[in-house]
């Protein structure tokens, strides 16, 4: 995990001081989002990668969507957009162990956001997902970004290469099933609701998914800039744990 610490705390600090201003370049753009993430993948419920266990298939490929209901990136407003990333990992192998060698690594900006609104939808998904960091097969993209609610059912859909549906599963004891501070957490992820999809389609990035029954996640979040620098010192300091550890059994 030493490598993943050092990968995720490289792809997290980095893209903080984007669009600071030019007197101003060693301070980071405060910024904060609230609202919901989509999430499906590839794997059967609940998705192993978060719990550091082997993809239910060859490999992890899936989907995290950010639709964001209030938010800002310094002075631009991101109120009613939407971000989203599609990433594979290698084979056998999960997201988390492979991350900046996944196979490919795609974000969908949405198509509504002006230039200044992309370039802070582009920084906080660098963070966020993160998304650029993940593979040297990257690219971004601007299609609209919808979400369609019918019953239990969310529908989300991604220009004209991607849709997924999924419902929320019931709790033994009632109620939705919730995952709470799994092993792989972050701060997007230290809680959500378990479901799964009624169907998932990708047909970008060299890729033709067509699953149904899979793994989804529903979560609802409040993130800043702020929880993210502090994000970034708790893997630092887990990471020179390790190395002390490793280096005393070493000797």
């Amino acid at each position: 995990m030493k490598v993943v610490f050092l990968a995720l705390a490289a792809a997290v600090a980095a893209p903080l001081v984007l669009g600071a201003p030019k007197d101003e370049k060693t301070k980071a753009t405060k910024w904060k989002i609230t609202g919901q993430l989509e999430e499906a993948c590839s794997c059967n419920a609940a998705c192993p990668c978060w719990f550091d266990s082997k993809p239910t298939r060859t490999t992890c490929g899936g989907n995290q969507v950010l639709f964001i209901q209030k938010g800002n990136y310094g002075n631009v407003k991101l109120d009613g957009l939407a971000v989203a990333n599609y990433a594979q990992s290698p084979e056998n192998q999960t997201m988390m162990d492979s991350f900046g060698k996944w196979n490919f690594s795609t974000n969908y900006i949405d198509e509504k956001a002006n230039p200044e609104q992309r370039k802070a939808l582009e920084a906080i998904a660098a963070v966020v997902l993160p998304s650029n960091n993940g593979s040297k097969n990257f690219k971004t993209v601007y299609v609209p970004i919808t979400r369609k609610i019918e019953g239990k059912d969310h529908i989300i859909t991604i220009g004209n290469v991607a849709t997924f549906t999924g419902h929320l599963v019931e709790g033994g004891l009632g109620g939705s099933s919730k995952i709470i501070n799994p092993p792989g957490a972050d701060p997007l992820h230290h809680q959500y609701a378990q479901g799964k999809t009624t169907k998932m389609t990708y047909t970008d990035s060299d890729q033709n998914w067509d699953w149904t029954d899979t793994n989804y996640m529903l979560g609802t979040f409040t993130l800043d800039s702020d929880q993210y620098t502090k994000f970034v010192a708790g893997l630092a300091q887990k990471m020179a744990k390790k190395e002390k550890a490793e280096s005393a059994e070493k000797k």
